[in-house]
């Protein structure tokens, strides 16, 4: 997300991080060079250069110069414009109506369906909601059939009427359907086209009038760029929706849309898409993703991910294991499930500051913990439980019970050991030495 954005931008503020001293030419320079790398990650020019105006007016304002760190006082005031560009504060989602109604939109390819599913989940796992699913598209039957496969993936009921082709007719039935099973959210899916066209509009409009929804939402590909941002556009002198969904984050975006989308609707950014998971939506937070860009990771986000999935019955049972030395491999397992539960690898390490710097290039497999589960799983269960029995003839077995190398055992049990030890240097009082070690990544 955003790698070439945050390389470039740290290269171009590279000069003005250290103690030197700074001048208004090197600030000048440093600007130009950010406003090239955000023309580069294809945010609209105007946008750009009113960006860094703004920058140079504060720094300058707040005497850089003269300050101890001035440097680090610049990159503070980048990431605090970049926040406000991108719409400053968390936005929440309008749940008041009942049932409330969600009205999604977008252009055919941008996700919506998919995202009206991981709409439906996070309000039914996070908001304790009963969703429906309604699915208005009359042109695709692929569409329909997609929603189905997704709301039954999710469990989540889905709408539809194969044998209507009135948009607005099955959003209005959906509606009374929804009031009679008693839920409390509904998702209408509607039709996409490849391109902005009036039948399309008209079309979203006649809905969007006959149901009066409480959230209308724009679903754009964040990997399009500053086409996103002219859709976006074209889709809210219509529709004057309420919040914008950027998906596909996780893919080769480039960042324009995400900086620029709300400068120019002036309607907020309220989810993102960051993989292809149900569970792979996210609260917007233009604070954070400043974070993110300015290569200093978003620790909030990580821990948030990691408390979604904490058992803490589970945790305590852990801690009484390596209290009396007994944390076994079936427990190493267990916290695997619970790191891939938490979203996809690359995702999570671009949340650690410094890491997505650090392993830069890197292919990170989401299935990273594919060649440790099938070792695991190779091993008996007294040998799960007590990895001291692992001799050279046991590990012969286990590398070709699990089609993998001795080496690979051998290194699985290295990171076992300095998993083990680290957690009882977490019980030992040692959790503020890893904290540090944390903060001084920033």
């Amino acid at each position: 997300m955003f790698d070439n954005l945050s390389e470039k931008l740290d290269k171009a503020l590279h000069v003005l991080k250290g103690h030197g001293q700074i001048t208004e030419i090197n600030v000048a320079e440093t600007l130009k060079e950010v406003r090239r790398a955000l023309l580069d990650a294809d945010v609209n020019f105007k946008i750009a250069k009113d960006f860094t105006n703004r920058v140079k007016e504060k720094a300058l304002g707040q005497d850089v110069l003269t300050t101890l760190q001035p440097g680090q006082l610049m990159v503070k005031i980048v990431k605090d414009e970049l926040t406000e560009l991108m719409g400053g504060d968390a936005e929440g989602i309008d749940l008041s109506g009942n049932p409330s109604i969600i009205l999604m939109s977008g252009l055919q390819g941008s996700g919506k369906t998919t995202f009206s599913g991981k709409l439906a989940n996070f309000l039914q796992s996070k908001k304790s909601k009963k969703p429906l699913l309604v699915a208005c598209d009359v042109y695709r039957p692929a569409a329909i059939d997609q929603l189905h496969i997704v709301g039954e993936q999710i469990g989540v009921e889905v709408y539809s009427d194969r044998e209507n082709n009135d948009p607005v007719a099955i959003a209005k039935a959906g509606i009374a359907h929804a009031k009679n099973l008693g839920c409390n959210v509904v998702i209408i899916d509607t039709a996409g086209r490849l391109a902005v066209d009036e039948q399309m509009m008209a079309e979203i409009a006649n809905i969007h009038k006959a149901i009066q929804p409480q959230e209308t939402l724009f679903v754009v590909d964040a990997m399009t760029g500053q086409d996103a941002v002219n859709t976006a556009k074209a889709f809210n002198d219509v529709l004057n929706f309420d919040g914008v969904i950027l998906t596909k984050l996780d893919g080769d975006t480039r960042g324009g849309a995400a900086i620029s989308i709300k400068s120019v609707v002036n309607k907020p950014i309220k989810f993102i898409g960051t993989g292809e998971k149900m569970e792979a939506i996210d609260v917007f937070h233009p604070s954070r993703m400043a974070d993110r860009i300015l290569g200093m990771g978003d620790v909030v986000s990580l821990v948030e991910r990691a408390q979604e999935q904490f058992d803490e019955e589970q945790a305590r049972k852990i801690q009484k294991k390596i209290a009396k030395n007994k944390f076994g491999f079936d427990d190493f397992l267990s916290q695997i499930q619970q790191i891939k539960r938490m979203g996809n690898m690359k995702d999570l390490i671009g949340m650690i500051p410094g890491a997505g710097k650090a392993l830069k290039g890197l292919d990170i497999d989401d299935d990273a913990f594919k060649h440790i589960e099938a070792i695991i799983h190779s091993m008996t269960p007294t040998e799960r439980s007590t990895p001291t029995l692992l001799n050279a003839s046991r590990k012969k077995r286990i590398a070709a019970g699990s089609g993998t190398s001795i080496q690979e055992v051998n290194q699985l049990l290295k990171q076992f050991d300095q998993m083990s030890k680290m957690m009882k240097m977490m019980q030992g009082g040692g959790g503020k030495k890893m904290m540090q070690m944390m903060q001084n990544m920033r």
